[in-house]
């Protein structure tokens, strides 16, 4: 960015031209209020938004109040009250059977982007363009691309996007684990549809910031982007320590509306627990997430306990040891265990579940694919004290080394300057 400076000295006049870092304002815009910080999406969005802040940035979070995931307004008011601004919008966005119809028939969308295009947040979000006047505008949803032709219009402000997921990934290997033919076909249709839109809409933004390097590399040989910088979810290393009244038990905790995680509980315990608990009749499992289906609640019994919704996240976990990663779909970076790395614990985990973190199976965390393997990982887990011991051990020194939030933040931090300094 170039500063034209006039200066008079001596009835001489002077005009100089000073190169200068650019301003630092971001408004960055959600499908859903970041709140509360139980389950991966809200955490990672937190952390772009806390991490943006501790770089000096201005930050003005708008986001969408669904019907699905709504937050109470008397909880909003004690939201983000450190940053510059933060905004919601009450946004309908429930799931229909004739939506889903009219949408398959009607439409080449996939049905996931027309449910999040709404003109009350289209109308905030220009009127926050027009008053805040940013650097950067940041989306944390592929599915609100649909606003980039209205942003383009109102500001050439920089334009980012970032990628917690490669989402037609997400749904392809949902369709593949479905048994249903009529629900894997719909499932399938739905992969191939959010994959073209994904390709098409990246290409309209200045920045893509995947969360993990697989992540970028499915972008890459699908599309050039203009510029793409990976950042992991960050953790706040500070703050995270063992616990000293851990137990040798099981633990999952998750948004349990997301299919994945369904798919994961529902393997786990029809398919894999019966082999555990034949080879280990001792150990407890806990599960626990937001939106609990009534169904998984009768899972309870013979050692699997379904918490439903815990108040209090930390607390659930705070005195289990081992954090179980059934996934066999799903995207993007599991928070979760990157927490429960800084913090400690063992992870044992599917390959899916583990998919973008930098960590190598027998040193940070125990790889099971398979039911034996899990049953054969926790028994492992419960007759081996050091071995426990090293792998959390070593797990917590990688978090802190690869995933700092602090370090991350300043990275992004000034890449985005540095794209707004070259305009």
């Amino acid at each position: 960015m170039l500063t034209v400076v006039k200066i008079n000295f001596l009835n001489l006049r002077f005009i100089l031209v000073i190169r200068t870092m650019p301003a630092k304002r971001i408004l960055i815009l959600t499908n859903r209020v970041p709140y509360p910080l139980n389950d991966g999406g809200n955490l990672a969005t937190n952390a772009m938004v806390r991490g943006y802040a501790a770089q000096g940035w201005e930050v003005y979070l708008l986001s969408m109040n669904t019907s699905r995931h709504r937050v109470d307004k008397d909880v909003l008011a004690g939201l983000y009250k450190d940053i510059y601004r933060f905004e919601t919008v009450e946004v309908n966005n429930n799931v229909s059977a004739l939506g889903i119809v009219n949408n398959l028939l009607f439409s080449r969308l996939p049905n996931h982007a027309m449910r999040f295009m709404h003109r009350h947040f289209q109308d905030a979000m220009l009127k926050a363009i027009n008053s805040f006047k940013p650097d950067v505008v940041q989306i944390e949803s592929v599915f609100m691309s649909g606003y980039l032709p209205a942003i383009k219009k109102a500001t050439n402000a920089v334009l980012t996007l970032r990628l917690h997921n490669i989402e037609w990934q997400v749904w392809q290997r949902v369709a593949a684990a479905a048994a249903n033919p009529l629900k894997k076909w719909y499932l399938s249709n739905l992969s191939a549809r959010i994959k073209g839109y994904e390709q098409q809409v990246w290409q309209g933004y200045d920045l893509l910031i995947p969360i993990t390097d697989t992540d970028a590399d499915v972008v890459r040989n699908c599309i050039a982007p203009k510029q793409m910088l990976t950042i992991p979810f960050g953790i706040d290393t500070k703050n995270t320590k063992p616990q000293d009244d851990e137990r040798l038990a099981g633990y999952h905790i998750g948004a349990m509306d997301w299919l994945p995680n369904q798919d994961a509980i529902r393997w786990f315990a029809t398919d894999v627990w019966p082999v555990v608990r034949q080879l280990n009749p001792d150990f407890q499992f806990y599960f626990a997430g937001r939106n609990m289906p009534d169904a998984f609640k009768e899972l309870s019994g013979a050692g699997i306990h379904c918490m439903g919704e815990v108040t209090d996240a930390a607390s659930f976990i705070a005195d289990k040891k081992i954090l179980i990663v059934p996934l066999r779909s799903g995207g993007g970076i599991r928070v979760k265990i990157l927490e429960a790395m800084a913090a400690g614990k063992l992870v044992i985990s599917t390959t899916v579940g583990m998919q973008g973190i930098d960590a190598l199976a027998g040193k940070h965390y125990l790889l099971a694919d398979t039911p034996q393997a899990f049953a054969d990982a926790i028994q492992l887990a419960l007759t081996n004290a050091s071995m426990v011991s090293q792998i959390a051990n070593e797990a917590s020194l990688l978090v802190k080394e690869l995933y700092n939030n602090d370090v991350l933040a300043s990275r992004l931090s000034s890449t985005l300057q540095q794209i707004l300094a070259d305009r």
